[in-house]
């Protein structure tokens, strides 16, 4: 077992503490998730079962929940951490070099000597629609040990931010962590599971989809009404906010008095694949910033409108900039629809700079699209 280590000096500040290197205060987010490389296949149409769909065209993409989120929230804005697994290969090297490039610490990513990295296979319809299979492969040796080890990380976070593709007993440790050091919990019920109460009764915020919520509740979310039901449903399990994601139509919200559609944007999708987890980690940076529930979900929704007109998970996550315009338009009403075909890519650089990884892995994104 191999702890990764950064080359730079591990600079982690909370809300509230400035540190030397960060003059801007920044949210300390910690996630706590899978790490996954995607192999996609872009199709026409997705096969029906027992069927064979030819003609697509394959790319090795960045993916897994945990590593998608932790990418979402440092392009957001926020200090990020990751507790993760990765095997000791080519894929695990890779996403560690990856995690670097985007700022995100990586001493508690363990790069597991006898299991192999995550991987994903997941079909791309041409009109966005997706199906994914996943092989855990070290994402599921993520431990409650590995929990204790960052244990000092987690109670300095200003919020941890989970999701279930690692063992639940492993996501049961941190929230348990969490909660104890006064750290609130988000936590995106994805892939959906049946949850203990127990560890409901814990997450500050929950945000599931329109197919976790009927899975939790057993009711079908099929309009405003409905979700308004479902999410009352799930806050008596415990949560004190539940944010019902629902795509395009943007995110209904249940906390305290306040039950509420907060609208989404119009744009043309190319790949839905990773858009909730983009959502996930822009949100969990918009709260740890203190800004009030509300506008929170309306950037989360912005980050995620951005990130469906581009091609992949982590490439299409925005940076800071890009989402501030994209709100900055839409309050003005010029926000166009966006495609990723319409995507001008502008690197501002000095004349002695190079453009980083992450700045390299969005531009071909986008090119990809524009190619296609």
């Amino acid at each position: 077992m191999t702890v990764a280590r950064q080359g730079r000096s591990a600079n982690i500040c909370a809300v509230g503490k400035l540190s030397p290197d960060h003059p801007m205060v920044k949210p300390y987010i910690l996630v706590l998730g899978s790490s996954n490389t995607d192999m996609v296949i872009k199709l026409d149409r997705l096969p029906r079962p027992g069927e064979t769909v030819l003609g697509g065209e394959f790319v090795t993409v960045a993916g897994g929940k945990g590593a998608n989120q932790a990418v979402a929230a440092a392009r957001a804005g926020g200090l990020v951490k990751l507790v993760a697994r990765v095997g000791r290969d080519m894929f695990g090297e890779e996403s560690l070099a990856r995690f670097m490039e985007e700022g995100i610490h990586v001493e508690n990513v363990v790069q597991d000597e006898s299991c192999p990295s995550g991987v994903a296979m997941i079909c791309v319809a041409k009109d966005g629609e997706n199906s994914i299979a996943v092989a855990a492969g070290a994402n599921g040796r993520l431990s409650p040990a590995d929990v204790k080890e960052a244990g000092l990380a987690i109670a300095g976070a200003s919020m941890v931010l989970l999701q279930l593709e690692t063992p639940l007993a492993t996501v049961q440790a941190a929230v348990e962590a969490a909660t104890a050091a006064g750290v609130p919990v988000l936590l995106n019920p994805a892939p959906a599971c049946a949850l203990p109460g127990e560890l409901l009764r814990r997450v500050s915020i929950l945000t599931p989809n329109e197919t976790e919520t009927e899975l939790l509740t057993g009711i079908a979310v099929t309009d405003e009404e409905s979700a308004a039901r479902a999410a009352e449903k799930l806050r008596e399990m415990g949560p004190q906010t539940v944010i019902i994601t629902l795509g395009d139509r943007g995110a209904f919200v249940a906390s305290g008095s306040s039950r509420r559609l907060v609208p989404g944007f119009q744009v043309t999708a190319v790949d839905t694949t990773g858009a909730g987890d983009i959502f996930n980690g822009a949100l969990a940076v918009a709260l740890g910033e203190g800004r009030p529930l509300l506008e929170s979900v309306s950037f989360a929704n912005a980050a995620a409108a951005i990130s469906v007109t581009r091609f992949g998970a982590q490439p299409s996550a925005p940076m800071r900039k890009e989402i501030d315009l994209f709100l900055t338009q839409a309050e003005s009403n010029t926000v166009p629809p966006l495609a990723a075909t319409d995507v001008e890519l502008v690197l501002e650089l000095g004349d002695d700079q190079k453009p980083t990884l992450a700045e390299l892995h969005r531009a071909v994104g986008v090119i990809t699209n524009q190619l296609t």
